[in-house]
């Protein structure tokens, strides 16, 4: 699966906040997209899944060469799109087991065989340290800021998308809950070749990941499109050089 973005522009309300963005992902690569707050990066990740509070203006989102601008959430997770929320929602009444297996009989379009899903789930809350209590719990009701990340993980594991975008894994962590979800994309991204576009402002959770292609958004445009370097070079002197590159 190749995931392809060409001149994209997108609105949140009156205010454009995407301004002609070009990104290409293929199946199995690991693509990262750093930048300062308010740089677009959460509106890009809700603009590849059609999110309704974004508005495309511009541009394309490809997937195989055919556009789905006009595909509602769903039709582009059952093309093998996943997004992992920066803020995931509570939503009480709605059982967390129940959820997941809807959401993995909706993709695959087939009846989940319950005993075996539930076998996958212990086994994820074990490798992810999370309270298997959350197993009879509505979806992120109660849950803290690291179980809320770590079932949205989770989640991905269950669902095994072709690209995932994830949108800030890391926000919120402690330096051990970073670790353990760092440990746990790598090995459900390569055990199940998913393709990542991974979201951050820091390089901590990088220091367990080796990205094959860093992208630094600035002001809602892609200005720095390369290797890991880059990396090393914000650690060391933040976002100025690249801030200054976009004006």
């Amino acid at each position: 699966m190749i995931m392809e973005i060409r001149d994209l522009y997108a609105s949140v309300g009156e205010r454009e906040i995407l301004h002609g963005i070009s990104l290409k992902v293929a199946q199995g690569e690991f693509h990262v997209v750093m930048g300062p707050n308010g740089s677009g990066k959460t509106t890009l990740a809700k603009a590849i899944m059609g999110h309704p509070g974004v508005k495309i203006t511009g541009g394309e989102i490809l997937v195989d060469g055919k556009s789905i601008n006009d595909l509602s959430p769903d039709k582009r997770a059952k093309l093998g799109l996943f997004l992992q929320f920066q803020n995931p929602v509570e939503i009480n009444g709605v059982g967390f087991v129940n959820f997941i297996k809807a959401a993995m009989e909706s993709v695959s379009g087939g009846t989940i065989n319950t005993k075996e899903m539930m076998n996958d789930i212990k086994g994820y809350t074990s490798k992810l340290k999370i309270d298997n209590g959350i197993v009879g719990r509505s979806l992120n009701d109660g849950f803290s800021g690291g179980e809320k990340k770590k079932g949205e993980i989770l989640q991905m594991a269950l669902l095994k998308p072709k690209i995932a975008i994830l949108d800030e894994p890391d926000s919120g962590l402690d330096i051990d809950a970073i670790k353990v979800v760092a440990e746990n994309i790598n090995d459900v991204s390569k055990k199940e070749n998913i393709g990542l576009v991974m979201i951050t402002h820091y390089n901590r959770i990088l220091s367990y990941m080796k990205p094959q292609f860093v992208h630094i958004l600035v002001d809602g445009r892609l200005v720095y499109g390369g290797g890991a370097e880059a990396v090393d070079e914000i650690e060391k002197g933040g976002y100025d050089k690249y801030i200054n590159k976009s004006v």
